[in-house]
C-alpha cells in the first residue's frame, strides 16, 4: 500500500489535473486523448526518446534476419506500431503487419511508411495486444513491441498472443520502460504520478515489473538487459530491452 506521503502528493497532483479528471468523468477526455492528444504527444516525445534509444535499437534489431523463414523472407508483426519509429531498423524486404488499438496514429504512420520504402507493408489492423485473432497462429517469424506493454490491459494475455502468432523458433523483441527499484526515489515518484499519469497518457502504467512476466512466459530462451533512458521530467528512466525465442 502507498504510504501517507505518496497519497498526499497524489491528491495534490490530482487537484492540479482536475480539469482532465472532470473531462474524463464527462466522457470527453478518453476520445480526445486517443484521437488527438496521445498521438500528437507520442510523436513529439517519441522523437526525443528515439534519439536516446537509437543505439540500443540498432544493436537489438541487428540479428532480425537470423529469424527469417527457410525461404529467406522475414514476416514481422508489430504490436502498438504507433508512429512507426521502428521501421528504420527493419531489414530490406521485411514483410510488416502493423497493429495498434488506436486508429488515431494512422496519419503519422503513413508518413513513416513513405520514409521507409525498404520494407513491405502487409496490413494495418486495429487490434489490442491481448486479442490478435486476425493474425493466424504460427504465421510470424518475429513480433516486435516497444513502449507498449506498459499500457496493455493484460500483460499475460498479450504474451500468450505473442507466442500463439509466432512460429516455433520465432522471436519476440521488446524495449519497455519498467518500475524502478522499490528502494529508489524514482519508484517513489512513479507511485506518486501513477493514477494521474495513467489517465493522461492513455493507460500507461509506471509501476509494472514487466521483466517478471517475461520470465514466467513460455519462451525457450530469454535475453533481457536493464538500462536507463532519462527523459526530462518523466519518471520512466528504467528500461529493459531484449528478445525471447519461442
Amino acid at each position: 500500500m502507498p504510504g501517507a506521503s505518496v497519497l498526499l502528493l497524489r491528491a495534490c497532483l490530482a487537484l492540479l489535473a482536475m480539469p482532465i479528471y472532470l473531462l474524463s468523468v464527462l466522457g470527453i477526455w478518453g476520445p480526445f486523448c486517443k484521437k488527438v492528444f496521445f498521438p500528437y504527444f507520442l510523436e513529439k516525445i517519441g522523437t526525443i526518446h528515439e534519439g536516446k534509444a537509437k543505439k540500443y535499437k540498432q544493436e537489438l534489431f541487428r540479428n532480425l534476419p537470423d529469424f527469417s523463414s527457410s525461404s529467406g523472407q522475414l514476416k514481422l508483426l508489430e504490436i502498438g506500431t504507433g508512429c512507426g519509429t521502428n521501421f528504420q531498423f527493419y531489414p530490406p524486404g521485411c514483410k510488416v503487419t502493423c497493429t495498434d488499438i488506436n486508429p488515431g496514429f494512422q496519419q503519422s504512420l503513413l508518413r513513416s511508411m513513405k520514409k521507409n520504402q525498404h520494407i513491405q507493408y502487409e496490413d494495418f489492423l486495429v487490434a489490442a495486444g491481448e486479442d490478435l485473432h486476425q493474425v493466424p497462429s504460427g504465421s510470424m517469424d518475429v513480433v516486435v513491441c516497444t513502449l507498449v506493454l506498459c499500457s496493455v490491459r493484460s500483460l499475460n494475455d498479450t504474451l500468450r498472443e505473442v507466442l500463439r502468432v509466432l512460429r516455433p523458433g520465432g522471436a519476440f523483441y521488446f524495449l519497455e520502460h519498467v518500475a524502478a527499484n522499490p528502494a529508489s526515489w524514482m519508484y517513489f515518484w512513479q507511485q506518486v504520478y501513477y493514477p494521474t499519469w495513467k489517465l493522461i497518457f492513455d493507460g500507461c502504467c509506471l509501476t509494472r515489473a514487466i521483466q517478471k512476466d517475461l520470465e514466467l512466459a513460455s519462451f525457450s530462451e530469454l535475453k533481457v538487459q536493464h538500462m536507463s533512458i532519462p527523459l526530462p521530467w518523466m519518471p520512466i528512466e528504467p528500461h529493459i530491452i531484449g528478445y525471447g525465442v519461442k
